[in-house]
């Protein structure tokens, strides 16, 4: 058999499957796309699954993929044994209502025997026990011996996950020899032992199960079949696990390379080295996924792998940065099968670098913390951490719970979870009461949950500013001492703090990061200013506000006013932020997405995705581009239709947003197509002009964009020109010379602030007198105490060093009273004094305390600082007592 590589496997099964009139269709990402029962793609099938439901008709009813996948079960397992890993490919071929068991099982027996050229007699079939279908396929058809033929039952060879689809599958298993089985009497198939490694999984999916154990057959029946790439490299190489195989060992080689470490030399080593090299796969591939590390999620998983391998570096004594390097290896072996991985190879790096340089900072004061807690267990006799503990490491250390898990495992030592937990459901309990707005008024929002479910409210502003409609109902917020409480009502009167509900509006709800409209609501016998309009409980559109005159029935008709102006300014805002988003795109690259947003009438911002600070030609060249593309004055189209034709155009969808059957599709030319409910200018043109205000990060791998438009823009440019015409005032100057007077003025000011220095040293000086008479001897060593009046700690250092030189040689201890309530001490020591037993750091640590302060330092200077003046004296004598005692 030859020993092909893993890029010339993953080619040829997928060549063969082809040859069998499937398409052949790239990895998806893996990032599950609507479907939100998977934080990651975890089987080849997975991302199948619609085709499979009949919720999508597939491309064509046979599939071949090699899909990359995830798996994080066993992640305490991993680098503990080589058959453990998170990232792995799975190579698959799928029928979606055509072939059944008798193509699937006899085009596997022809790919590993035929095409692999595997020797048939080392290969050894399973099935269902109650699928003689299959047994008599293997048996008859494909000539296998009825005792070469295992049956297992449903834990094995049955494929179901409650209700839904499922059916029995057949496994083909390799023999690797003795030397990798138990040794025990009777060892075959099925053993635990690593002998006969399971190689090919042909899942027969045939019945429908109801949930409760009734299985009925599928007029439409699929195969799912497949196989791990990995897998089946270590049986065609011939090694003994997933990390010897030729494009993993590549990265087991380079980690080796950077630790100065040889694998399989060391138990504890090798763990390290494994568990880097499986944990970089998985990382690199996230990345160029447009996963980003955070705190919950799939951020999550990422961000434990990617600190899981950075720790075992630290453990194998890799020092700084190093596992984007790896990343590199890993980037190299699988290019061509995922050109992703070059196409965002910077980016890639970017988020390892970032994310493990972060982690760096954290670890080591998280570390120090970590051993206090150790003594203190071991002291106590303790085997379990608190939870309030592990969670101060959290929150505190930013030091992740599982590592603090896995780190005192390795001493025998476990954590209460349970604690870690409950403190955990403490702060997001106490983060959403501290974040929670009130939706009415400052009244309990509980308020609309009173009102008749099944009656609506209807947006009809898209056009409209404004309609007549019907009242739903009135709620009034009144305050009881130092509560506001709210209640249904019947009227409101002047002067009342409420609600108002009406069955059609032109009022846009606060939704999707647009801000909700104002405006006015009038009827025959009175007027409510709408101060917010919100979306609550119900289906319903809430006008909050205040009733200006007159009194408001719940009888009334009524005429809705939207403020004209404000949603105009909002319009454009929001039109601009679609224009931002592609324009990111354009400049940073495709990684880019919305992270969250807010538009109002006065701004817009705009949160995304990425990992560096922008650029300010970054930012200029986004702004360029909005700008051109409202010049261009683009026609702002609105389409509906449902959501699956709206991906078919391209639209871009916000990750993990809910959308209906219909959809709205807002298309800016050709430029952006977004799906978005909000509201839009009717061209471009109408945004006027676009102004980045302010670029910054908000949280780890996300970016914060404020800008503004319009009349924003004006107002900015006007506030710019006071600005300017203030400071030219100020610089008796006019603008086209302020350039020049600043730069006058700068070097006036070094020149002033240099010649303020000379004469601060000058008087620091002066302030010593005749220091040398001050002068003792401590055991051969000349010890200079000397107190100085109102010398800052600066200049007290460079006094220390003029006297240093007159000394040449000793010990010189300078106490400063600076304005009778606060000391400065420095203590500097000379080579030849430190080589005799002086250490000024010492000496300070000893001193300071008389001066009611602390401080320490090297042995050759060291400084400190105090509040007690009246201590000074007692200070410099004890000097003397404490250098004493340092001469050898």
């Amino acid at each position: 058999m030859h020993k092909y590589s893993v890029n010339e496997l993953r080619d040829m099964y997928l060549k063969f499957f082809e040859s069998k009139d499937h398409l052949r269709m790239n990895s998806f990402s893996l990032v599950p796309q609507n479907d939100n029962s998977l934080l990651l793609i975890n089987a080849g099938m997975a991302p199948l699954k619609p085709y499979f439901t009949g919720q999508e008709v597939p491309p064509r009813k046979r599939v071949t993929t090699c899909q990359k996948c995830i798996r994080t079960g066993d992640i305490e397992n991993v680098g503990k044994t080589a058959r453990h890993g998170t990232f792995f490919e799975m190579l698959g071929n799928f029928s979606f209502g055509d072939y059944f068991k008798d193509e699937a099982i006899e085009w596997s027996w022809e790919f590993l025997t035929e095409v692999v050229g595997i020797d048939p007699d080392r290969l050894y079939p399973s099935v269902y026990k109650d699928d003689d279908e299959a047994f008599d396929i293997w048996n008859k058809k494909i000539g296998i011996a009825k005792d070469r033929i295992f049956r297992f039952g449903k834990e094995d060879n049955f494929w179901e996950h409650g209700a839904g689809p499922c059916g029995p599958s057949s496994e083909i298993y390799y023999d690797r020899g003795e030397k990798y089985g138990c040794g025990k009497e009777g060892c075959t198939v099925g053993c635990d032992c690593d002998r006969y490694m399971e190689v090919w999984n042909n899942v027969f999916t045939q019945f429908e199960n109801d949930g409760k154990g009734n299985y009925e057959t599928l007029k439409n029946k699929n195969i799912d079949t497949g196989m791990g790439l990995e897998r089946l490299a270590v049986v065609v190489q011939d090694v003994d696990s997933i990390f010897d195989v030729d494009t993993i060992k590549a990265i087991r080689d380079k980690v080796c390379e950077l630790s100065n470490k040889k694998y399989e030399e060391n138990y504890k080593d090798d763990v390290s080295i494994r568990v880097i090299t499986d944990h970089i796969r998985s990382v690199t591939f996230m990345a160029s996924d447009g996963i980003l590390p955070s705190n919950e999620g799939r951020g999550y998983v990422m961000r434990r792998l990617l600190r899981r391998a950075a720790r075992h570096g630290r453990l194998l004594g890799i020092d700084g940065l190093f596992l984007a390097k790896v990343a590199e290896t890993v980037i190299e072996n699988s290019k061509d099968a995922y050109p992703e991985l070059t196409e965002k190879m910077d980016h890639i790096f970017s988020v390892i670098n970032k994310e493990e340089e972060n982690f760096n900072r954290t670890i080591d004061q998280g570390l120090v913390i970590l051993n206090e807690y150790k003594e203190e267990l071991v002291k106590n006799n303790s085997k379990t951490l608190s939870g309030e503990h592990a969670f101060k490491l959290y929150d505190t250390y930013g030091f992740p719970i599982d590592l603090t898990i896995e780190i005192l495992a390795e001493d025998g030592i476990g954590v209460d979870e349970k604690g870690f937990k409950k403190c955990m459901d403490i702060q997001r309990e106490t983060a959403r009461k501290a974040r929670k707005v009130s939706n009415y008024m400052g009244a309990d929002a509980t308020v609309y949950e009173q009102l008749d479910v099944n009656v609506t409210s209807e947006f009809a502003g898209y056009d409209k500013l404004t309609l007549d409609s019907e009242i739903i109902a009135l709620t009034v917020a009144k305050k009881e001492g130092k509560e506001v409480r709210s209640s249904v009502v019947d009227t409101l009167n002047e002067g009342d703090n409420g609600s108002i509900i009406t069955k059609v509006t032109p009022f846009y709800g606060t939704m999707g990061g647009q801000s909700g409209d104002t405006g006015v609501i009038k009827t025959g016998n009175g007027t409510f200013v709408v101060q917010d309009t919100i979306h609550v409980s119900g289906g319903k559109i809430a006008h909050i506000g205040f009733v200006e005159s007159g009194s408001i029935s719940a009888t009334d008709k009524v005429t809705l006013l939207v403020d004209e102006k404000k949603r105009s300014l909002i319009c454009k805002n929001h039109s601009a932020t679609h224009l931002l988003q592609k324009a990111l795109k354009l400049v940073l690259g495709n990684h880019v997405e919305q992270a969250g947003s807010f538009v109002s009438d006065g701004r817009l911002r705009f949160d995304f995705t990425h990992n560096s600070a922008m650029s300010a030609d970054e930012v200029a060249k986004v702004e360029a581009i909005v700008n051109e593309e409202i010049s261009k004055n683009l026609k702002v189209n609105t389409d509906i239709m449902s959501l699956d034709d709206a991906k078919k155009t391209g639209a871009m969808a916000l990750f993990g947003e809910k959308y209906g059957d219909s959809v709205r599709v807002v298309s800016m030319g050709e430029f952006s197509k977004e799906l978005c409910g909000g509201t839009h200018v009717k061209e471009t043109g109408n945004i006027g002009l676009f102004k980045i205000v302010s670029e910054s990060g908000v949280a780890a791998g996300v970016r914060r964009i404020e800008a503004i438009t319009s009349d924003g823009v004006v107002n900015y440019y006007n506030n710019l020109e006071n600005t300017l015409n203030e400071v030219c005032k100020v610089a008796k100057t006019d603008p086209s010379k302020l350039l020049n007077r600043i730069e006058s003025m700068l070097a006036e000011i070094k020149a002033l602030s240099s010649e303020n220095e000379s004469l601060k040293s000058k008087i620091a000086n002066e302030s010593a007198g005749d220091a040398l008479a001050s002068v003792v001897e401590v055991k051969g060593v000349k010890l200079l105490p000397l107190e100085v009046n109102d010398v800052e700690m600066n200049d007290l250092r460079n006094l220390g060093d003029n006297l240093k030189d007159k000394l040449g040689e000793g010990v010189i201890v300078l106490a400063s009273n600076v304005g009778g309530s606060k000391v400065n001490l420095i203590v500097t020591a000379t080579d030849d004094a430190i080589a005799k037993g002086a250490h000024a750091g010492n000496i300070i640590k000893e001193i300071a305390s008389l001066v009611g302060g602390g401080g320490g330092g090297r042995p050759n200077m060291a400084q400190a600082g105090g509040k007690n003046v009246a201590g000074i004296a007692d200070a410099l004598n004890k000097a003397k007592e404490v250098l004493e005692g340092q001469i050898k």
